[in-house]
């Protein structure tokens, strides 16, 4: 089965909460908010920009994001970072998180194969040019 094109709007559509839980975390304005939101927005840009364009670095230094357990811990991680204070942070934080939680349980359903973007950089294990 071939779920490309939903795990690709799946993934934008994380990206644009992560870009809006980023700037809702800019309020109240404080040193570790800002600190934070920026992080988040900074996620969100780059998941949006892994759906169109994979950059070297990307595929070397965050080989993570290319496999779907990878991929759902880091989720799990960026929607536990909004968890908190706002109403609308914590639903954002929650479906990140929700989303993480499906993205690690794809990992272990063999018959689901990882969308295109995900296969292209994945050499496996070890396998870093030296």
């Amino acid at each position: 089965m071939d779920f490309s094109d939903s795990f690709r709007i799946v993934n934008l559509a994380v990206a644009v909460i992560m870009i809006l839980g980023g700037i809702s975390q800019f309020f109240p304005v404080a040193f570790q908010s800002v600190i934070i939101g920026s992080y988040v927005i900074i996620f969100g840009l780059a998941i949006g920009l892994l759906e169109f364009q994979i950059p070297p670095q990307v595929s070397r230094y965050a080989s993570f994001l290319f496999s779907f357990i990878g991929r759902g811990i880091f989720y799990i991680f960026v929607g536990s970072i909004l968890l908190h204070d706002n109403t609308l942070r914590i639903i954002a934080g929650s479906i990140i998180g929700l989303i993480g939680v499906g993205y690690v349980v794809l990992e272990f359903i063999p018959s689901i194969e990882p969308p295109a973007n995900m296969r292209e950089a994945d050499a496996g294990w070890g396998a870093e040019q030296v």
